[in-house]
């Protein structure tokens, strides 16, 4: 338990001094007594109500002084770590921005109309969903780290643009280094993969899965190295699923690059073992109807995660209780409040 206000908590010096208070006033109204009742009635009615009294009588005091306490100890708003349901997620959007997306089989190319549903997807996310936007071609950087700011996510989402070649493992490595990046986990070197892609992996066991979930939307085409299902791996001992989003037609399209002409098609087989590798699903996105189908299926599941939550106003709250009831036993009992 932490407090963000520690030094209140030397106010609760004031119950001992509540205590020694009370302990004079009895004295007091001893000697009153006996000043005032030693020839009369007065004297033994109060050594009577005394004697059939006993201790109750310092029961509903005892329990002011435990609410007064609460209240002084709930002035240091204290904090505890607790396991609260929140409905939570990182999702990272990974686009391929390799020149094959630059293709006209979807409406008006296969970057935009990705990008439009984008959009779609981002606005409907409550604000506990941190989404990040990364972008791979042949290479591959998080172009928004992950936020709940929607603005700054779409203004990413539109600076991105066809680029050169595809590589498929760099957008899924960029990714995982992202989120590694939020959970608080550092990368290291291993195997391949360079060292500022690669996350230090924390292996889940088999079956499970974070919260953080990949949305990798690409035509599939893998054009650079390193291997794109060793990266498919590595996220799914992190736990972490990656859907797959084809995007374009079998059939494909003709691109003309520096005066070539490049023929470009979807090559879903690559993209289905990926998302079969992690626990994930592909998706073939043939229309601009069927990728909004997609974005709906993928939604933010209800977790239990410990973090620190001041507590002041239960406390507060459960003093009332407790000094209500020490009022309501001293009514009862005495037909007065101590």
């Amino acid at each position: 338990m932490t407090f963000l206000w520690p030094g209140m908590l030397w106010s609760l010096l004031a119950i001992p001094l509540l205590v020694v208070l009370y302990i004079f006033i009895l004295r007091r109204r001893r000697r009153l007594v006996a000043r005032s009742g030693n020839f009369g009635l007065l004297q033994q009615a109060a050594q009577g109500m005394r004697r059939r009294a006993g201790l109750r009588r310092h029961i509903p005091a005892a329990i002011f002084l435990i609410g007064i306490a609460i209240l002084l100890f709930a002035l240091a708003r204290p904090q505890m770590a607790l396991s609260l349901p929140k409905r939570e997620g990182i999702v990272i959007l990974a686009f391929d921005t390799s020149g094959s997306m630059a293709a006209t089989d979807m409406s008006p190319t296969r970057m935009e109309a990705a990008k439009k549903v984008a959009h779609d997807f981002v606005a409907r996310q409550p604000s506990s969903v941190q989404i990040g936007v990364v972008a791979f071609s042949d290479t591959g950087f998080s172009v928004q780290p992950p936020t709940n700011d929607a603005q700054a996510i779409y203004a990413a989402l539109n600076r991105l643009k066809p680029e050169r070649s595809t590589s498929l493992a760099t957008g899924i490595t960029v990714s995982l280094d992202t989120i590694a990046k939020l959970t608080g986990q550092a990368p290291e070197d291993s195997g391949d993969f360079p060292p500022q892609l690669l996350p230090t992996p924390t292996a889940a066991p088999p079956g499970t899965y974070s919260q953080a979930e990949i949305v990798l939307i690409s035509d599939g085409e893998n054009t650079t190295n390193p291997d794109p299902l060793a990266a498919a791996q590595e996220a799914a001992r992190r736990g972490v699923r990656i859907y797959t989003i084809g995007i374009g037609s079998p059939n494909g399209a003709d691109l003309v690059v520096e005066g070539f002409k490049i023929h470009t098609q979807l090559d879903e087989a690559m993209l289905q073992q990926i998302s079969q590798m992690t626990d994930g699903q592909y998706y073939n996105a043939a229309t601009e109807d069927d990728l909004r189908a997609i974005y709906q299926k993928i939604e933010p599941q209800f977790i239990t995660k410990r973090e620190k939550t001041e507590i002041t106003s239960l406390l507060a709250g459960g003093s009332i209780l407790v000094l209500l009831s020490g009022g309501l036993l001293s009514l009862l009992w005495f037909g007065r409040v101590p």
